[in-house]
């Protein structure tokens, strides 16, 4: 036990190096997400990629023809015209346009990706995912007057300032590109729901003013020169996975990816547990293949919360069996753990509280009956998802775990229906599908 003595003391450091990193990260993001942005020079052509109709659809939809940005085209993309969006996307843009701040409204239809993608007079074999077929459709269509591209997901509403808030980083070119990220809120109380939702928060906590941050696909942007000059138009007609992707070129390139408390989004989510470890296993195992060097400190960093609160544990028991002079400090590695992970979980917690609550006073609306309701049952949820991260933190670092070793195995994933082989970073296959 001499040498755990030593272990033992790292370990409570180690921790509370980490704590102090988590603290650093939530005071980050609540001094951040307060500002006002009103920097709107650059155009911004903002893309929502579209398919099937979700829960709240037409709130999630005004959401982006309610942008405080004059300096912006809003391009909706379908896969073909037969998707319960298209009509949908046509209806309101009907109804919205003339009050809307957007230059340009327009709805494209990509073609589904296993139509050849026509560019520049020559045929393509698509390799890529279903979404990116369709963001690129929207990126051939951009004018010399575009410099900024925008991206978002059909199934979040956003604050009125969402994109001025997301674009602001990009006036200084050390950062290559700006990213906000999703917070799940359970649609219903469900185990598996709350395990999503914890299990989420653990990465949003890691983001801030750190180089540890990731681009997430439901709310990013990038310069198009930064664009052209990391390969992007190259990399991803090969690529399944947009923001893992752009990732992967930017911090390559040397270029910094600023996250953006403003533009984390709450994203309702109802799922079993067979979807549940459906969807964590396709998440760890693109990232083993698109960003390896994250899947890494993903593994060694669930060992050593899960190791670190019960491998110890252990080996107090076996310390206070033997009577070794060292008990207390024995003792004390997992009750710090323990008491750390539990601490991170309110910090994490409170965070997102206090960023979503502000943007649900931005967009909505006090007056409608709907609204309140909304508010009311959104804060029903998020209270259950706070309760459950806190008591079972310990349960989630476990879960964690799991997902990320089935992820080691294999590089097929199925997703939306689609099968999709990985080959590399910048390579994927298109096996078939519905």
């Amino acid at each position: 036990m001499e040498l755990y003595y030593y272990i033992a003391w790292a370990a409570i450091v180690s921790q509370l190096l980490f704590l102090f990193q988590t603290y650093r990260n939530y005071r980050y993001a609540i001094r951040e997400y307060k500002k006002k942005r009103s920097w709107q020079e650059k155009r911004v052509a903002l893309i929502i990629p579209c398919k099937g109709i979700d829960s709240a659809f037409g709130k999630n939809i005004a959401s982006f023809f309610e942008q405080d940005y004059e300096n912006c085209l809003l391009w909706f993309v379908v896969a073909d015209e037969s998707d319960p969006a298209y009509s949908e996307l046509c209806r309101l843009k009907d109804q919205l346009s003339q009050t809307s701040k957007a230059k340009d409204v327009q709805i494209f239809v990509a073609g589904k990706i296993d139509e050849p993608r026509s560019s520049e007079g020559r045929d393509e074999q698509q390799r890529c995912s279903q979404k990116i077929h369709n963001l690129l459709c929207c990126y051939e269509k951009i004018s010399d007057d575009i410099e900024i591209l925008a991206f978002a997901d059909s199934d979040v509403c956003m604050r009125r300032d969402w994109l001025s808030h997301l674009v602001w980083p990009l006036r200084q070119y050390r950062y290559g590109a700006a990213s906000g990220y999703r917070w799940f809120i359970p649609g219903r109380s469900n185990l598996a729901s709350l395990a999503l939702s914890a299990v989420n928060a653990k990465v949003v906590q890691l983001l801030g003013n750190t180089h540890f941050n990731q681009a997430w696909g439901g709310s990013m942007a990038i310069r198009v020169d930064v664009f052209r000059k990391v390969g992007l138009d190259k990399i991803w007609p090969n690529a399944l996975s947009d923001d893992l992707s752009l990732t992967y070129a930017v911090k390559k390139a040397g270029m910094k990816l600023a996250f953006i408390p403003a533009c984390l989004v709450a994203s309702y989510e109802s799922t079993t547990w067979g979807e549940l470890f459906e969807f964590g296993r396709r998440q760890f195992l693109i990232t083993r293949v698109s960003r390896p060097g994250t899947w890494w400190f993903g593994l060694f960093s669930s060992l050593y919360s899960v190791l670190g609160l019960w491998a110890t544990a252990a080996l107090a028991i076996y310390a206070a069996i033997i009577k070794d002079v060292n008990l207390t400090l024995f003792a004390a590695v997992p009750i710090v753990f323990f008491i750390g992970q539990m601490i991170r979980a309110m910090l994490r917690q409170k965070m997102a509280n206090q960023l979503l609550k502000y943007k649900s006073r931005v967009t909505s609306h006090p007056s409608s009956e709907a609204g309140l309701l909304r508010r009311t049952d959104e804060s029903h949820e998020m209270r259950a998802a706070c309760v459950a991260d806190i008591l079972l933190s310990w349960l989630w670092s476990l879960l964690l775990l799991v997902f990320i070793i089935s992820s080691a195995f294999g590089r097929t994933i199925c997703w939306r229906g689609i099968h999709y082989k990985l080959l590399g970073p910048t390579e994927t296959i298109v096996e078939g599908g519905n």
